[in-house]
C-alpha cells in the first residue's frame, strides 16, 4: 500500500498513457465510432471489452479520474482491491441516483438525522412518493438498531456530520448492518479518503461531494460513489437512463485538484485544529465542535476512525445572531460563501444561509443555534488566519 501523497499523485494511473502526457488528456466527445460490423457485433454480444460507446455511458478522461478514487479510496490499486468508483455530475447526484439504483416501493431506509440537508430533502420528497419508507435518527448506535425494521435495506450516515462534526461508531454500525444484510452507506465528503477510508471498516458504499476538498478549489462540481465493483457496476447501469453524469473537464479539473489532496488535507488539519484549541479559550464564544477536541461528543469515535479531524470548525458564540454577524463581516480572509473544503476559506452563518427560511423557532427544532459559525479553514498561513479571526473576536 502507498502513502497518501503517492496514491494522490500516481494512484489508478497508467505508467504511460495514450500519447504520452504526463497529465490527463481531456476527450471531448458525445459518441465514439466503430471500426465495422464486426466489432459492433462484438462489443454487443460482450466479446470486446470497450468502455466508450456513447457519451452518457462513459467517457476517457472520466473513467482514468474514476480509477483515482478507486484507488485513493481503497488505499491501493483498484484491481488489486476489487474497488470501483463511479463519478457523476454533483455530490446529490451521486447520493440521489445511488438510493434509486438500490431501492423499490416498500423498502426502509435509516438516515441519522444530520446527513446533509438536501439529503433529508430527497427522502421526505421523492423517496416518500415513490413508496420507500425511511427514519431519521440520531447518529447514535443505539438510536440506528432501534430504528431498524425487517424492511431495512439501507444505513445512510455522514462522518464527520454537517455542522456539529459528529462521528458515529462506524465499526457498530457495520456489525449491526452485517447482521441483519443491510447495505451501509458512508458520506464522508469532510474527512476525504486522507482522514478516513470506510470501506476499510466493512461499510459497502462511500459518496463524497468532490466539489469539495477532493477538487479543492472552488472551481468545479462533482460527486463520487465508491464500492465493490460489484454493485458499482450495478448502479453504473442507471446513469446512463437517471443521466447524472460527469462531463470531461470537470472530470480534468478534478484529476488536477487530487494531486495535492493530501497534502492540502494535512494542512487544513494542523490549521483547523490550531484555531479549534485557541477558540475553546476565548470569551466570545459559548462552545466549540471539532472532532479532535476532547470537549467533543463523539471524540472517543473520531481519535479512533480519524487521522485528522478535516478543516471545518464550528462554534456558538455569545450574543447570538447579531454577534454571528458581526463577527462575519468583520473578517478579512475568509469568503462569505456556502460550501468548503478549497484552498480558500470560507464562513457562514448556517441561520443566514442554509437555514433562513426556517424561522429562528424552525431552526431550534432542527438545532441550529442562532450564534452558530461555520468556518472551513482553507490554506492561508495559520498566523494570518489567526489574527485574522481574533481582532474581530476582541472586538466583541
Amino acid at each position: 500500500m502507498c502513502g497518501d501523497s503517492t496514491l494522490s499523485v500516481h494512484g489508478g494511473e497508467p505508467e504511460i498513457r495514450e500519447g504520452r502526457s504526463i497529465t490527463e488528456p481531456v476527450v471531448f466527445a458525445s459518441t465514439y465510432p466503430f471500426a465495422d460490423t464486426a466489432e459492433l457485433h462484438a462489443f454487443m454480444g460482450g466479446e470486446l471489452e470497450r468502455p466508450e460507446e456513447y457519451g452518457r455511458y462513459g467517457n476517457p478522461t472520466v473513467a482514468a479520474v474514476e480509477a483515482k478514487l478507486a484507488a485513493l479510496e481503497g488505499g491501493g490499486p483498484p484491481r488489486e482491491t476489487g474497488v470501483a468508483a463511479l463519478l457523476m455530475a454533483s455530490g446529490m447526484a451521486a447520493i440521489t441516483t445511488t438510493l434509486l439504483a438500490m431501492l423499490r416501493a416498500g423498502d426502509h431506509v435509516v438516515f441519522t438525522a444530520d446527513v446533509y440537508r438536501k439529503t433529508r430533502v430527497f427522502a421526505r420528497t421523492y423517496l416518500a412518493k415513490f413508496g420507500v419508507d425511511f427514519d431519521l435518527v440520531a447518529p447514535e448506535l443505539g438510536a440506528i438498531e432501534a430504528a431498524l425494521r425487517p424492511q431495512t435495506k439501507i444505513i445512510f450516515t455522514e462522518a464527520p456530520t454537517n455542522p456539529y462534526l459528529r462521528v458515529v461508531d462506524l465499526e457498530g454500525v457495520v456489525a449491526l448492518a452485517t447482521a441483519r444484510g443491510i447495505k451501509t452507506i458512508v458520506d464522508a465528503t469532510f474527512a476525504t479518503p486522507i482522514n478516513m477510508r470506510p470501506l476499510a471498516l466493512g461499510v459497502d458504499l462511500v459518496v463524497h461531494s468532490t466539489t469539495k476538498y477532493m477538487g479543492g478549489h472552488n472551481d468545479l462540481l462533482g460527486g463520487v460513489v465508491v464500492g465493490g465493483r460489484g454493485i458499482i457496476g450495478a448502479i453504473r447501469e442507471q446513469v446512463g437512463t437517471l443521466g447524472a453524469v460527469c462531463d470531461p473537464h470537470n472530470a480534468f479539473l478534478l484529476s488536477r485538484g487530487l494531486k495535492t489532496l493530501a497534502l492540502r488535507v494535512q494542512r487544513h488539519n494542523r490549521s483547523a485544529l490550531a484555531l479549534a484549541e485557541l477558540l475553546s479559550g476565548h470569551r466570545a464564544v459559548a462552545q466549540v465542535w471539532y472532532p479532535l477536541l476532547p470537549s467533543h461528543e463523539d471524540h472517543a469515535h473520531a481519535v479512533r476512525l480519524l487521522r485528522g479531524g478535516g478543516g471545518v470548525v464550528s462554534f456558538e458564540l455569545h450574543g447570538g445572531l447579531e454577534a454571528g454577524s458581526r463577527l462575519v463581516d468583520g473578517l478579512r480572509i475568509p469568503k462569505l460563501a456556502p460550501s468548503l473544503g478549497g484552498v480558500e476559506s470560507l464562513v457562514e452563518q448556517p441561520a443566514l444561509m442554509s437555514f433562513y427560511d426556517q424561522g429562528p423557532q424552525g431552526r431550534a427544532a432542527l438545532g441550529i443555534r442562532e450564534g452558530l459559525i461555520r468556518y472551513s479553514v482553507g490554506i492561508e498561513d495559520l498566523e494570518d488566519l489567526r489574527a485574522d479571526l481574533f481582532t474581530v473576536l476582541d472586538s466583541l
